[in-house]
């Protein structure tokens, strides 16, 4: 389902409604063996997957940012586990057929003036096609121009389909 579909323009606030933002999580992680190891075994046992995922390393911590299937749960899980996070929104945009599909995506961001920040490859493929998810200064910009483009937006309810 595309972002926007039936909707005329209406969006629904409400989290696990298929708003159409990704919920990132970014935990800081001290720089030595094991420490990924550790986080992800925390999801050993539930129905949280990670979906997404993307480590940015400096010289004593790290930061890895995850996109979960079960976000609400995967939260509970790290804030237990007591790791210093940081949750924000991303889009989660399928990549269209044709070639140079991420040209096209970003083509229209900078025709909305809108920056990319971060992105990084989606690894599930919810509707059987790739995907990525981006970080943006202007969110709801960013989603009205894609949508507007007929790009496919993900939404936290593609996640966690199962049969991604």
């Amino acid at each position: 389902m595309s972002w926007g579909e039936g909707t005329h323009g209406e969006l629904s606030t409400m989290r696990g409604r298929n708003y159409p933002t990704l919920r990132q999580f970014t935990v800081f992680l001290e720089n030595r063996v094991g420490q990924l190891l550790e986080v992800v075994r925390r999801f050993e046992g539930s129905r949280v997957r990670i979906v997404a995922l993307s480590i940015s390393e400096a010289a004593e911590c790290a930061f890895v940012r995850f996109l979960l299937s079960h976000p609400e749960q995967g939260r509970e899980i790290l804030e237990r586990a007591g790791l210093a996070l940081v949750e924000s929104d991303l889009l989660g945009v399928e990549l269209p057929p044709g070639p140079q599909p991420l040209l096209r995506v970003c083509t229209a961001l900078l025709q909305a003036e809108v920056n990319i920040l971060q992105t990084y490859p989606v690894l599930v493929r919810p509707h059987g096609r790739p995907a990525v998810a981006i970080m943006v200064d202007n969110i709801e910009i960013a989603a009205e121009t894609l949508a507007r483009h007929n790009f496919v937006m993900l939404t936290e309810a593609d996640l966690a389909a199962e049969d991604t």
